[in-house]
């Protein structure tokens, strides 16, 4: 009863939470272009002369991986744990 009690205060709350819907007012249909009309050197395409947004990269998830695999194992720890505790209780009931 304590959990369902959690679990719906939980999505209670989670009701009011915006959405974030990356929406646009302009128009991005053409491209933009911001290269400087000198082609001396070697241009090479950057995101400021694109106008696009840069690749970053991947983005590292060690961190949250292994704090989930530690969670995880503390939790399966916790119910083994009572697993344990309740069956040496039953049997001490028993064998009164």
């Amino acid at each position: 009863m304590l959990t369902a009690t959690a679990a719906g205060a939980l999505l209670g709350a989670l009701w009011f939470v915006p959405s974030a819907n990356a929406t646009s007012t302009g128009s991005h249909e053409s491209a933009r272009d911001d290269r400087p009309e000198t082609s001396a050197a070697p241009h090479h395409e950057t995101t400021a002369s694109t106008g696009r947004l840069a690749d970053t990269g991947g983005f590292d998830t060690t961190p949250y991986v292994i704090g989930g695999t530690a969670f995880l194992g503390l939790g399966a720890g916790f119910v083994a744990y009572s697993v344990r505790r309740e069956r040496s209780a039953a049997a001490r009931g028993a064998a009164y």
